[in-house]
């Protein structure tokens, strides 16, 4: 067994379930701000709008702005996932990429990675010089489920509230919702006529983009007495700071009648950047 797990077999395992992580894993990943960080801990600078001044006279003094600078901290967490395997066949299968082994590896640290961007898009970010300062969304970035699913009314809703944070719109948008969201706008017309959108959603029973907000499907959106909890963003929005990426380690356990652990680990964490750039979208599935 010991000459099955050498470090090539290992570093094979790894790359494959890296790779099934960004094909497979996290949903959301791609659709945020990614940057790496060190420690427990990490700060995100935030740089304020300023206005440009009006020259009036010849040879003046130079303007100097006082830009506007905050701070954003993300506290980033590890996460593990391990399984013991008892059969040799099994533990050579783990080179495989397309075995169960790496894909459910992939698959969990996925799911929670989702939850933790999820958590920060519309929770309490802490800002200030060391992050003591509780940010919360904000009503005017909330939109009520007013005992109706989500609708074109709310999309709308969305957008505007979006473009008159003076959000680029040359930044990608997103927007998470579950699959009820999903059906709610399959029977909206605008939704599924070509005259309005693409034919997808009609042949395929899927929305993938609609008034430019690109859909991304989750069952990991938070709901409560049929209150879904969706959101609307643009993608640099969010921030998801990584300290560690997946590292994948295959051994032998002598306390466990020398059976292969696998065994991965993730490390990072999410926070919202700009309150602006994101928008909590609430929605009645009962209705």
């Amino acid at each position: 067994m010991s000459t099955q797990v050498s470090t090539a077999f290992v570093n094979q395992f790894s790359s494959n379930v890296q790779l099934l992580s960004q094909q497979m894993g996290s949903l959301l990943r791609s659709c945020v701000s990614e940057e790496s960080i060190t420690g427990e801990k990490g700060f995100f600078d935030q740089v304020g709008s300023t206005a440009a001044q009006k020259r009036t006279t010849r040879h003046g003094d130079t303007p100097l702005m006082e830009t506007p600078h905050s701070r954003r901290m993300v506290t980033i967490d590890t996460y593990e996932w391990a399984d013991l395997i008892d059969d040799a066949d099994k533990v050579r299968m783990l080179i495989d990429p397309t075995s169960t082994y790496a894909r459910a590896a992939a698959s969990a640290m996925g799911r929670a990675m989702d939850d933790a961007i999820i958590t920060a898009a519309t929770g309490t970010a802490k800002t200030g010089k060391t992050g003591s300062t509780s940010t919360a969304i904000g009503s005017g970035q909330q939109i009520a489920h007013g005992s109706a699913d989500l609708t074109l009314a709310k999309l709308l809703s969305a957008k505007k509230i979006l473009d008159n944070g003076s959000v680029d719109p040359s930044i990608k948008r997103y927007i998470a919702v579950a699959p009820a969201q999903i059906e709610a706008l399959l029977g909206v017309t605008q939704v599924t006529s070509s005259d309005y959108n693409s034919v997808k959603a009609l042949v395929q029973g899927d929305i993938d983009t609609f008034m430019g907000f690109k859909f991304i499907t989750s069952t990991r959106l938070a709901v409560a007495s049929s209150i879904r909890k969706c959101f609307a963003w643009a993608e640099d929005g969010i921030k998801l700071g990584v300290g560690k990426d997946v590292v994948a380690k295959v051994d032998e356990r002598s306390d466990k009648s020398y059976s292969t652990q696998v065994f991965y680990s993730a490390t990072f964490g999410s926070v919202r950047m700009e309150e602006a750039k994101v928008v909590e979208i609430s929605c009645d599935e009962s209705a």
